[in-house]
């Protein structure tokens, strides 16, 4: 039927208005759906941030439960462990079962009458062996383990040195560790991000709390 002359034609617009109409209220049901559940923009990142929370609250009750040199020297020997046992089984999940694992044969032997970085040292050695035979990236196993031996020996070093020397060396290798998580976080190798950037949240405000307690004292 034709259209009469000076009466618009809404069926045209009529589509238009209604796909206006619903596209906004999909938009706005989603909107609600998101806050309602959740899921937003802020949250998701900072459950993304979880190794980063853990990291500071372990570095907090480290700080609060006044860590001598020895106790830091611990600290970055297992952190060194992390990433020997990674590189040399080849899997990056790894790290983070080296921090039980190493932390239960410190117990244990603390109960043999074991120094803890003794320990820590032949473990090391036992996992660089392990590697060499699950035939590991040579360049990351050879790498890791120079990582271990130079940040193990300034360890050994600052048990050797008056209490308050050494306590400040190992509080600087510590931090200088969270330059070796950062640059494992951001190629990516070797260990998983959460693990590096857990040590990170640790390694740093550790060693920074620690050089800054001892100036306030």
């Amino acid at each position: 039927m034709d259209q009469l002359p000076g009466i618009p034609d809404m069926s045209a617009r009529s589509p238009r208005r209604a796909g206006c109409s619903g596209g906004t209220m999909t938009v706005m049901t989603e909107s609600i759906t998101q806050v309602g559940g959740h899921e937003t923009p802020g949250t998701h990142a900072l459950l993304r941030r979880w190794p980063s929370a853990i990291g500071l609250l372990a570095a907090v009750s480290a700080f609060l439960a006044g860590p001598d040199r020895t106790t830091v020297g611990i600290v970055v020997g297992i952190a060194s462990m992390c990433y020997l046992t990674a590189a040399a089984l080849g899997r990056p999940w790894t790290a983070w079962a080296a921090i039980p694992v190493c932390s239960a044969l410190i117990i244990v032997g603390g109960l043999l009458g074991t120094a803890p970085l003794t320990l820590l040292a032949v473990t090391a050695a036992v996992v660089v062996v392990i590697g060499v035979l699950a035939r590991a990236s040579r360049r990351a196993l050879t790498a890791e383990a120079v990582g271990a031996l130079v940040y193990g020996g300034v360890a050994v070093i600052g048990l050797g040195l008056a209490p308050t020397a050494g306590l400040v060396l190992v509080a600087i290798a510590l931090i200088a560790h969270g330059a070796w998580d950062a640059w494992h976080l951001r190629r990516k190798v070797v260990v998983s991000g959460s693990l590096a950037e857990f040590c990170i949240a640790l390694d740093v405000p550790l060693g920074l709390s620690l050089l800054v307690g001892l100036v306030v004292t």
